[in-house]
Formats: C-alpha cells, sequence, structure tokens
C-alpha cells in the first residue's frame, strides 16, 4: 500500500517541504512516482524509516544527515526484535490494515512471555498512539491492543482464593488499557480480580463493591481533568466504594496527588505498589 506525500506529513509531523528538500539534498526518502499525474508515494516501510529519522533529530539531537544515515545503516531487520516488531506495528497501522496489525501482534505474543509482551511491548504502543496516528489509524489500533490485553487478562489462572481488587475507570474515563494491565499483574500474583472497564458509574461501583466486598479497590484515571472535576468524580467514586480502601491510579490522577490524598484515597502507579498499599492497611487493621 501507498501513501501521498500530504498524508505522509500528517502522520510523520514533517512538513511537506522538509521531506522534499531532504530527498533533493540525501536522496532520502525515495518516494515512486505515481502513473499518469506524477506524484511522490510512500511505501509504508519509508513512513517508518521516515519517523525514526525525525526521532533521532528530536530525541537524540543528530544532524538531519547524521539521522539518516543511522537509519540507512540499521534497517529495521536488524534492529533487536522488540522495536523491530514495534516498527512493524506502526507501519502496518498507518495503512490501516487490522489483519496485518493482528499478525504483527501475533507474532510478538509468540516470541515473549506475558509480562515482556504486556509491559515493554504493548504498552508503550498504547502510550505513543497521540502522537503517532491520526484519529481514524489510533480508534483502530489501540482497540486491537486493547482487545488483545483483554484476552491476556482472561487467559490468566483464577485464583480460587487470596485478596480481591475491584478494577474500574471511573465515570468520564474510557481508556482501560492501564487497567487491564493492572489486572493482569494482579492475577499472576494469585489475586482475586474483578474488572468493571472503562466509563463505571459511581452507582455500578456501590452495587459491585455491595457484591463482591473486595480487599481493594483501584480506579485508573486516565483522561486529564480539571481540578473540580477531578475531586467532585473521586469524591462520589469514594462515598459508593466506602468502607473498601480506594487506590487511585493513571496519567490523569499523577497531577492531582495533593486531591487524592486530601479525600482519603492512596496513589499507586504499579501493581508492586498498590499490593504494599493493601499490606499496609491490613497490617493496620489486625494491629490490636
Amino acid at each position: 500500500m501507498t501513501l501521498r506525500i500530504r498524508t505522509i506529513a500528517r502522520m510523520t509531523g514533517i512538513r511537506e517541504a522538509t521531506l522534499r528538500a531532504w530527498e533533493r539534498r540525501y536522496g532520502f526518502p525515495q518516494p515512486l512516482r505515481s502513473e499518469g499525474n506524477n506524484y511522490r508515494v510512500y511505501s509504508r516501510e519509508e513512513v517508518e524509516a521516515i519517523r525514526r529519522v525525525a526521532r533521532l533529530i528530536q530525541e537524540e539531537g543528530l544532524s538531519v544527515s547524521e539521522a539518516i544515515a543511522q537509519v540507512r545503516a540499521s534497517p529495521p531487520r536488524e534492529l533487536p526484535e522488540a522495536e523491530r516488531l514495534a516498527e512493524r506495528f506502526w507501519s502496518t497501522a498507518v495503512t490501516l490494515d487490522g489483519d496485518a496489525v493482528t499478525r504483527v501482534l501475533d507474532d510478538a505474543q509468540s516470541v515473549m512471555d506475558v509480562e515482556a509482551y504486556c509491559d515493554r511491548f504493548l504498552l508503550p504502543l498504547l502510550r505513543e498512539m497521540g502522537v503517532r496516528l491520526d484519529v481514524a489509524r489510533e480508534h483502530l489500533a489501540s482497540a486491537l491492543i486493547r482487545q488483545r490485553l483483554r484476552q491476556v487478562h482472561d487467559s490468566q489462572p483464577a485464583a480460587a482464593s487470596g485478596p480481591r481488587a475491584l478494577l474500574a475507570c471511573p465515570a468520564g474515563d474510557h481508556h482501560e488499557g492501564g487497567l487491564l494491565l493492572l489486572g493482569i499483574h494482579l492475577k499472576r500474583k494469585g489475586w482475586r480480580v474483578t474488572l468493571l472497564g472503562a466509563d463505571t458509574p459511581a452507582q455500578a461501583l456501590q452495587g459491585a463493591c455491595a457484591q463482591v466486598r473486595p480487599d481493594v479497590v483501584a480506579l485508573s484515571f486516565v483522561r486529564s481533568r480539571p481540578p473540580e472535576e477531578f475531586v467532585a468524580v473521586l469524591e462520589e467514586a469514594l462515598r459508593a466504594c466506602a468502607p473498601f480502601p480506594v487506590v487511585v491510579g493513571g496519567l490523569g490522577a499523577r497531577e492531582q496527588l495533593k486531591a487524592i490524598f486530601s479525600l482519603g484515597a492512596q496513589y499507586a502507579e504499579s501493581s508492586e505498589e498498590l499490593v504494599a498499599i493493601w499490606t499496609q492497611v491490613r497490617n493496620a487493621q489486625n494491629r490490636p
């Protein structure tokens, strides 16, 4: 599948004039010319090469010529396996080819253990979606990754006993990738997990707490909210979950730490931190 220069500029953040200047000065990239109208057309491999050049310039401070030389010297097939698979993922996502994206996810899963696959492959892809893809491509790719995380989560053995966690994204938060990842880690640590998922209203939290009586409730705030909205949503969730302890995480919570602690909740950035908080709460409750 080939793409026009206007699309490439939008997808990579490199202006059309800059791409043409690179082509004249460095012979990079090397697009084909469409029949009849002689437009520049780019393959998905060239798209990723352009992305890699841009990344080397922006993140490592290389000059254009140095970045192009490095990309030419290290084509994707010579990169470390995880990085090569990530490059393949972005190349296929650009083309809106869902079947090809699925094949990349399958190939990565076949060569990685569960934690490497989820933590070092799928999660970084989710985090980069907003800057790497336009809206249509982000929707397709993120949906496939969330679907894969859900499959991994559901495939983990269910513990017959052990502490129970109730996991949810609060009302208005639709990004459940981090929540699924937390569920995977907790299940692998022997926890029983009840996963409510995205956009869970307070009433549903209250009903679920009454039913399963969790040892801890974990709420994932990903969407950034104004402080007053964040406080209102968290207050409502805390009332719904009382008397069970609530641990909050996610990018949208990181900027609201003062409000979280003042309302009586806890904050964690990983399953290890959540388990440590739960252990402290349990030990405090068991003291005479």
